[in-house]
């Protein structure tokens, strides 16, 4: 006789025990051979090793149903304790045509206009892909929707976020605190877009294990990023040498997604943005895709896109201004 522990990590209790344990019994009464005693994150199992490692499969595939899905029925419950294959499970939760994932609390991830479904559309065709718009498009909450997505579904084993640490116009540098504490505020926009697709426990256990990992461009030198669905966000704010060291960085495993506002540049004068040229130079490049969204494509409060619509005709009046006065001069 042996025992062994199941760590539930991740997983709400409920989710997995069901109201007053109601699910937990199940599980005792299809293997009443087995000791079996649960108790918060924690599943202990004695009995011979030949039915515990029938057991540990079986639960194992239940952690991944629950995992992928977030909630299981007692009658798919049922129905992978007794080793029916996942394909002819019944009433599984299917995701709408508009959907990328599922995320919390029965909360389904859905893209919301033609060119975030472009977007979802290019990144299952493309390795890499170059995600362009203004700010509200939903650019970088869709990347990391899909790259929840391939987490979940096994297709990477990890997630890489990063961004370039460049101040919006002002200097954080003044701050207390150790490097994480001075580069996270650079950092909260992935996040916020995180904190709606897992559940916190589930969060941040995979931030303790790095299977998620969201640190500043500069971190990803001399790294081989592979088995990964990686994305840099604010890639505008990116100097040639850092795109060019970045996307080099990807191993033949991996997908990408590169998120940037042409319009919100804040490197210092005496640099350009490396954004522009590596759109310039690799959109031939098969397994590249590019997809430009716009003010069409904003999905936060309604006056941001007459926002955007206000600073780009002001943009333009500057530049037609600049341009008289030289043809005059």
């Amino acid at each position: 006789m042996i025992e062994i522990t199941i760590p539930l990590d991740g997983i709400r209790p409920i989710d997995f025990y069901g109201v007053h344990n109601a699910r937990l019994g199940i599980i005792k009464k299809t293997f009443p051979y087995l000791n079996i005693s649960g108790r918060g994150s924690e599943l202990k199992v004695r009995g011979n090793e030949k039915d515990i490692d029938d057991f540990k499969s079986k639960i194992n595939k239940v952690l991944i149903h629950l995992e992928k899905f977030g909630s299981i029925s007692d009658t798919n419950l049922q129905s992978i304790l007794f080793g029916i294959a996942e394909d002819e499970l019944v009433d599984l939760p299917e995701l709408p045509d508009d959907a990328i994932v599922h995320g919390q609390n029965g909360f389904l991830v859905r893209v919301r206009t033609p060119n975030q479904k472009k977007m979802v559309a290019l990144a299952n065709e493309n390795d890499i892909v170059f995600a362009i718009g203004p700010a509200g498009t939903g650019k970088t909450y869709t990347a990391v929707a899909l790259a929840v997505r391939a987490l979940k579904d096994k297709v990477v084993k990890r997630i890489i976020l990063t961004r370039p640490a460049v101040e919006a116009g002002e200097n954080l540098g003044f701050l207390p605190g150790d490097l994480k504490e001075k580069i996270d505020p650079y950092l909260r926009p992935l996040y916020d877009a995180l904190d709606d697709m897992l559940p916190m426990e589930k969060l941040n256990l995979y931030m303790q294990n790095r299977v998620i990992e969201i640190a500043p461009l500069a971190f990803m030198r001399g790294r081989t990023l592979d088995h990964a669905f990686i994305i840099l966000d604010e890639a505008q704010n990116a100097t040639d040498a850092q795109i060019k060291m970045f996307l080099t960085r990807i191993g033949p495993s991996a997908k990408c997604i590169i998120t940037g506002d042409l319009t919100q540049i804040d490197l210092p004068r005496n640099q350009s943005s490396g954004l522009y040229t590596s759109l310039r130079i690799l959109k031939d490049i098969d397994g590249i895709g590019t997809i430009f969204l716009n003010e069409n494509d904003v999905v936060r409060h309604r006056l941001v896109k007459q926002i955007i619509k206000a600073y780009d005709k002001e943009k333009t009046r500057i530049e037609n201004r600049v341009s008289d006065d030289h043809q005059g001069s």
